[in-house]
């Protein structure tokens, strides 16, 4: 009887877990409120083999509201999938950039790498153009100062800029390489990503970064490869001109002997042939304004949001001015040099949604003032405004078997498993990619392959290896990149 109480109870949970999902894929955030208020633990369940948890699916989907409500419930922001990512980059493989915010928020981990191809969430928002996504991302690397642009273009040192930009930090992020040398700026100069090129060479990508011979990667372009190369072999007009504007090499030949002009070739992109023939000495390249994506406050607003909140339900006062702009929450941030004043919910999507350089005062990047449009560079805390002390604790433990009780008084623990994932990436010669070790209950044996729960990986061997199936797959995928098709979606 205790045994059949045991089972009767695990499978309810598995039953609570998949209502947990549909709620988070259907963006039911009431159905999703009952569930976790009946059981937290069911936060840190996962789907039977491609391990997708409730928080996958709702960032997949979007639905940023349930997202919120999973990491206040104690999930773990990094957790991963089968394929091994992570929701945030679920959320900027399909541009959902408030769910992208809030994770930021939550500090989710942007230098996490998949097990298919070594992508980010930095190269998914980029070979798929999401801008605002990118410029999100890498809130925590961009300092909310004036003269920003002239410092990464070395034209200006001041001691009190240098103290908060980090450019070898920035720099390593942005031109960052999965499996093959790939960055970002490669993919979205591949896909005709405008924006995004544009965006991205603004914050510091290298336009001369090249690919490299990996062994498991199909590259129909050839090592060696400049952004300027997958951007005549993308076809896009624009993107060539940006990438020649910010100084890539007409003449750089890849590993196939090839110059951008003739990878156009190849490629039939006979309408790049003008663009790519290689200038008259002296003649000028044409001059582009700054991204409308730069906005420089983000750093700042999300320090404050991080530090004191950006949800209030907290009811006004009558003698309280409310945000101008939602008319809902009380005034926690002022605009640093014209001082209006405004929520820091506003603050962020003032922010977010940004996509204008048009000013009146104010230096590129900076994004203007809904009431007087003078240009905002960096928001700060009003002195009425208190931090809060809210620890919300983490685990990386999944709802593999969940905390039943029988009959009496026995009980039984859930299995711990622990994974101590060590993420440093090996060259391609090597094979081994991630190696953890599970450290279980030792009043409980368990078979290892029942530890679906670890959030880094699976627990099915103390040392993971890629066979040789799986660098197919990563071959595929690329070669699927290079039609503008990535098969690294969620499975349903």
């Amino acid at each position: 009887m205790k045994f059949l109480s045991l089972v009767s109870n695990s499978f309810g949970c598995s039953a609570s877990g998949e209502r947990l999902v549909s709620a988070a894929r259907d963006g039911d955030l009431q159905e999703a409120k009952a569930l976790l208020e009946y059981n937290p633990r069911l936060a840190r369940y996962s789907t039977f083999g491609v391990r997708n948890s409730p928080l996958h699916y709702s960032a997949a989907q979007g639905h940023h509201e349930i997202v919120s409500l999973l990491l206040e419930s104690g999930v773990d922001i990094n957790l991963r999938n089968y394929r091994g990512q992570t929701a945030l980059m679920q959320a900027c493989q399909y541009g959902h950039w408030e769910v992208v915010l809030t994770l930021v928020l939550f500090k989710a981990n942007m230098h996490r790498a998949d097990y298919l191809n070594g992508g980010t969430a930095l190269h998914l928002a980029a070979l798929n153009g999401h801008s605002r996504c990118i410029r999100i991302l890498l809130a925590d690397y961009i300092p909310s100062v004036p003269n920003f642009c002239n410092i990464l273009n070395k034209r200006s040192r001041t001691d009190e800029s240098i103290l908060e930009f980090d450019r070898s930090s920035l720099y390593q992020v942005i031109n960052s390489a999965s499996d093959g040398g790939i960055t970002a700026l490669h993919m979205a100069a591949l896909n005709g990503h405008v924006d995004s090129v544009h965006l991205l060479i603004e914050l510091g990508a290298s336009v001369s970064e090249v690919t490299v011979e990996d062994g498991t990667t199909i590259d129909l372009i050839g090592a060696g490869s400049t952004p300027l190369h997958y951007a005549a072999c993308g076809g896009n007009a624009h993107c060539c001109q940006i990438l020649i504007a910010k100084g890539a090499s007409l003449t750089a030949v890849n590993a196939n002997g090839w110059t951008p002009l003739a990878v156009a070739h190849s490629w039939h992109r006979d309408g790049l042939e003008e663009i790519l023939t290689p200038r008259v000495q002296g003649q000028s390249p044409l001059a582009f304004p700054p991204s409308p994506y730069l906005c420089l406050p983000f750093m700042s607003i999300v320090k404050i949001a991080r530090e004191c909140g950006w949800r209030s339900n907290d009811s006004l006062n009558t003698c309280m001015d409310p945000c101008v702009v939602c008319l809902e929450q009380k005034c926690t941030v002022a605009a640093e040099g014209c001082y209006h004043e405004f929520c820091t919910r506003c603050a962020l999507y003032l922010c977010s949604t940004n996509c204008t350089t048009t000013v009146a005062h104010g230096p590129p990047g900076s994004i203007a003032c809904p009431l007087c449009r003078h240009g905002i560079v960096s928001f700060v805390k009003l002195e009425a405004t208190s931090a809060i002390v809210k620890d919300i604790a983490r685990t990386s433990l999944s709802l593999s078997f969940c905390t039943c009780t029988a009959l009496g008084s026995d009980t039984i623990e859930t299995p711990f498993c622990k994974p101590d994932v060590h993420s440093a990436r090996f060259p391609p010669t090597g094979s081994s990619f991630r190696s953890l070790s599970c450290h279980k209950l030792s009043s409980l044996k368990l078979n290892s392959s029942l530890c679906l729960g670890a959030s880094d990986s699976k627990c099915l061997k103390s040392s993971y290896r890629r066979s040789t199936s799986i660098n197919s797959d990563r071959a595929k995928a690329w070669l699927c990149s290079l039609h503008q098709c990535v098969a690294t979606g969620i499975d349903y």
